[in-house]
């Protein structure tokens, strides 16, 4: 999510110093020299950026107006820059407005913080996604998830039988666990919704997602002001209760956006994609139907294959370089931006299965979360739900089968998140 902007905000600080204060939020497009890594050949990454990883892991991808712009695609590589906690800032504040306004470019969230900072917001943050408060949602999850089944079956009952498992499921699923997780009442919920997809869409440039950003932020700014005199259920309330005047608006503003950000359009790119890949895999589908409660292992050994194959996040935040840096051997300039391309380092064959689903090498260890003191906080959450929803789905339509074959399936072309527009199936 935070790369493209990212390179950006890094940009325009060059571009400031040079030409009067040029803001390239307001760009229609993102040259194609640093999109290419975005785009997919159907779910995997393309041949090109295998190349590029088996030839040269750590890549220069392009200068963009004299800035040096790094790829880095192998396993190693990768866990070596994201594991760095000296060499590298991810804060891109200062290049995108005045911290703590209100104006387009002010980015709160623990994406785009460093230490010391960012270690006092994780420590606020992380209690909430223990695995003992995680538990209590589990019933909660549930609930919602067989909801969304009924509305599944209702759909299809009222066509023929063919029903997009987008709208229906996939999408609806995180949304609403994430709607109760932050505590957010139901008459604002339609709003939030309409928030999510477009800030990771980059095929209209900055403007489209500087601004998809600057609303969802604005959004759950004022949210946090709100519960800050009525405290509600959720995330949001219970941090104000338990440190009140510790955290001000803005930054639970900024780490209610990156529970957000983090947890619904990725969640729901990997309830629809992985959908698809288990049903034209009929032996890993069939597994989830003899075996819903996991008593073989299959479930949570599916699920980790699936993560690291589909790896939807596609770049990590991405990296400033402080100073010059070396990695792998290959020398970095100071100010250079190093993106981690997450889908082909989870490919890498020489440390995982490759492009190869392989159960018997199934391992939490991939890299679909990032890596480092920047790993997703919310990753236990995003298990638990994608380990109760694909195996009740398979349980409630055993005979699910893709309505057109995955190749035909309409995917965003350039997306942060990638994901699918729709999912027909047939019941």
């Amino acid at each position: 999510m935070g790369v493209v902007s990212a390179i950006k905000g890094a940009v325009r600080r060059t571009l400031v110093a040079r030409s009067d204060g040029i803001d390239l939020s307001r760009l229609d497009k993102v040259p194609d020299t640093l999109a290419w890594p975005l785009k997919r050949d159907v779910m995997a990454p393309t041949a090109r950026l295998g190349r590029v990883r088996d030839e040269a892991p750590v890549h220069k991808l392009t200068s963009f107006l004299g800035l040096d712009i790094w790829l880095v695609t192998g396993d190693a590589e990768a866990r070596e820059v994201l594991g760095d906690t000296t060499s590298y800032s991810t804060d891109i504040r200062p290049y995108m407005g005045r911290r703590g306004s209100t104006t387009d470019g002010d980015f709160g969230g623990l994406g785009f913080t460093d230490p010391p900072e960012h270690t006092r917001l994780r420590k606020l943050l992380t209690p909430e996604f223990t695995m003992r408060r995680l538990r209590r949602l589990g019933p909660g999850i549930k609930a919602i998830i067989e909801h969304q089944l009924d509305e599944v079956e209702r759909a299809a009952a009222a066509g023929d039988g063919t029903v997009d498992l987008v709208p229906t499921y996939a999408f609806p699923v995180p949304f609403l666990v994430i709607c109760d997780l932050l505590g957010m009442p139901d008459e604002k919920r339609e709003t939030f919704s309409s928030l999510a997809t477009a800030r990771f869409d980059v095929s209209k440039g900055g403007t489209g997602t500087v601004g998809a950003i600057g609303g969802s932020r604005d959004f759950l700014l004022a949210e946090a002001a709100r519960q800050r005199h009525e405290p509600g259920p959720g995330l949001i309330g219970q941090i104000i209760r338990e440190h009140g005047d510790e955290i001000n608006d803005f930054d639970l503003g900024g780490l209610a956006d990156g529970v957000f950000t983090g947890g619904l359009e990725t969640s729901a790119s990997m309830l629809a994609l992985g959908t698809a890949v288990l049903l034209e895999n009929r032996d890993l589908w069939d597994r989830l139907v003899a075996d819903p409660d996991n008593e073989t292992g299959d479930v949570d050994a599916i699920v980790e294959e699936l993560l690291r194959m589909l790896s939807v996040v596609q770049v990590a935040f991405a990296r400033f370089a402080k100073d010059d840096v070396v990695v792998a051997g290959i020398p970095i300039s100071k100010g250079s931006v190093v993106m981690t391309h997450l889908p082909a380092a989870n490919r890498d064959p020489r440390t995982t299965p490759g492009d190869e689903i392989d159960l018997r090498r199934a391992s939490g260890s991939h890299l679909a979360f990032g890596y480092g003191f920047h790993r997703c906080v919310g990753a236990e959450l995003a298990r638990m739900e994608l380990r109760m929803a694909f195996p009740m789905l398979a349980r409630r339509f055993p005979d699910l089968r893709l309505a057109v074959p995955a190749a035909d399936l309409a995917y965003r072309a350039q997306s942060i998140v990638y994901g699918v527009e729709a999912l027909p199936v047939t019941i």
